[in-house]
Order: structure tokens, then C-alpha cells, then sequence
């Protein structure tokens, strides 16, 4: 390894001051490092700014919270590099190494101790008209929702051009297994192990009672046709950036063709994380 990204929390000054000593680290190491605060892409926006990583940098070690790790993974977009979070408290779904034990975990990363974890990320497009008016790649879900005072959504969804189900109620969450424990599982939806293949349907407060979270394979493509009348209905995409849609509008959600590649220290556990996280066997 030869080049790294460090890139850290905004307006953090741990993070800044971590991102400091992880830059000197490596660099007494003969490694050079790119260093870069995170950019505000707070609100919901069909636009963002985004950092240009070098092309020569190998890994991208990302210092924050799962919301910097999402925002970091839209920069590196279609390209291979591999990604490492640090997490400024303890443990995180997407960044999974504690700040205490960053630098023994990275240790044992630049000595060839690590596995790669391939995610899988979903290609979302909007289209107006037959035109495509948005289109964005998402690591955790795509949420069709509407706001506080509007009135229950019309959705109609197919997979594969064959007709699902019309969903009303709050909105439709559309989640790769990472994102399972995110958005999904507050709307009770299923947890699935984040190395796996599949797309899942959760409906929001569906006014059907028996409209039920759906698993379904990560080849499908996933048509969901807003109804009449759709106001104050959004499209958000990571819970980071997203758009206004209409009725007729269709959201179309297919797995995109490169997955994300996150570096697994070898002292984490995803189960461990859900234990923590989910505070499962705690009295």
C-alpha cells in the first residue's frame, strides 16, 4: 500500500485531530496520504458536492460515523478502491473499527491481515415522461416517502414488468442488506447478512395490513409507479440526497454492476456489532 485517503467527519474536532495522527502514522510508514474534511451534503438534494480522490490512492480510510462512511462511498462511485471506517465512538454497522483500536487494527491491514467484503449497491433512476431525471447509487436504501402533512401514498410496484402489488400508506423503503439495518428494520423488516444478494421491499405503515416486507433476488429490476395524487411525496436516497416526485413518475431500482469493497479487520464481528448495536441478550 502505497497511497491512502483519510477522510473525517466535519466539524469534528476528534476527528480532525484523529485524521492528524492516522496522516503521521502512515506517513512514518512511507505511505502517503491524502487528507480531507468531509463535505456538508446535508438536505435533501438531487445534487451534491463530492471530493475527487486521487487515482493513485489505494484504500480510503473514512473517520466518523455510518453517515460519513455513506456519503464517502457515493465519491468513490464505480471504481475498486477498498474502504476502512473508524468509528469516533464504539462500534458502527458500516464502521466497524473503534477509534481506541484503530491504529492496531490498521496495523494488522498493512501486514496483509484482513479480508475483503464485497457490498452490494443499487442503482436508482427516476423517470418523468421516458426521460431520466435522476439517478444515484445507494449503499444502505431508497426511501419513497411523503411529508408530515401529506396524504397517503399510491404505489403501484412490478418486478420484472409483472405486476407486484399497489401499496398505500407512509412510503416504501427499497434496501440492500447492508441497508437492512438501517430505515428497513425500524419499518419491520428483515435483517439479512450484509455479504448477501437480495433486494428488500419494506412498505411504511401500510394502510393493507397484509402487505408485508418482501425479499427478493439481487437480479430483478424494481418498477414502482408514484399514484394519484402524489404532493410533498420524495424519493431519498441514503437518507443524503434525493428528489420531488410526481405521479406517473416511475422509481427504477436494479443492482448496480460494481459492488462496494470494504476491508474487514480481522478483530471484527458482524455479529458482535449487531449484539452491541441492537443490544440483543442485555437485561
Amino acid at each position: 500500500m502505497r497511497h491512502v485517503a483519510i477522510i473525517y467527519k466535519r466539524m469534528r474536532p476528534e476527528a480532525a485531530r484523529l485524521a492528524r495522527q492516522l496522516k503521521e502514522w502512515f506517513e512514518n510508514r512511507d505511505i502517503e496520504v491524502f487528507l480531507k474534511e468531509n463535505i456538508d451534503n446535508s438536505g435533501v438534494s438531487p445534487v451534491y458536492e463530492k471530493i475527487d480522490i486521487p487515482d493513485t490512492v489505494e484504500t480510503v480510510v473514512v473517520i466518523g460515523g455510518d453517515g460519513t462512511f455513506l456519503s464517502v462511498a457515493r465519491f468513490i462511485e464505480r471504481r475498486s478502491i477498498p474502504i476502512i471506517g473508524i468509528n469516533l465512538g464504539g462500534l458502527g454497522f458500516l464502521t466497524e473499527i473503534s477509534a481506541d483500536s484503530c491504529f492496531a487494527e490498521l496495523g494488522k491491514i498493512l501486514s496483509g491481515d484482513f479480508d475483503i467484503e464485497e457490498r452490494m449497491i443499487l442503482q436508482v433512476t427516476v423517470k418523468r415522461e421516458g426521460r431520466k431525471i435522476f439517478s444515484h447509487r445507494i449503499l444502505n436504501d431508497a426511501v419513497i416517502n411523503k411529508g408530515a402533512l401529506a396524504r397517503i401514498i399510491d404505489l403501484h410496484a412490478s418486478i420484472d414488468g409483472h405486476f407486484l402489488t399497489h401499496y398505500r400508506g407512509d412510503g416504501l423503503i427499497i434496501s440492500t442488506p447492508t441497508g437492512s439495518t438501517a430505515y428497513n428494520i425500524s419499518a419491520g423488516g428483515p435483517i439479512i447478512f450484509p455479504t448477501s444478494q437480495a433486494i428488500i421491499m419494506t412498505p411504511i405503515c401500510p394502510f393493507t395490513l397484509t402487505n408485508r416486507p418482501i425479499v427478493l433476488p439481487a437480479d430483478v429490476t424494481i418498477t414502482v409507479e408514484i399514484g394519484e395524487p402524489a404532493t410533498d411525496v420524495t424519493l431519498t436516497c441514503d437518507g443524503q440526497i434525493g428528489c420531488l416526485v410526481q405521479d406517473a413518475d416511475q422509481v427504477v431500482v436494479t443492482a448496480a454492476a460494481t459492488p462496494l469493497r470494504i476491508i474487514k479487520a480481522p478483530g471484527v464481528d458482524h455479529f458482535e456489532i449487531l449484539r452491541s448495536k441492537l443490544k440483543w441478550g442485555q437485561v
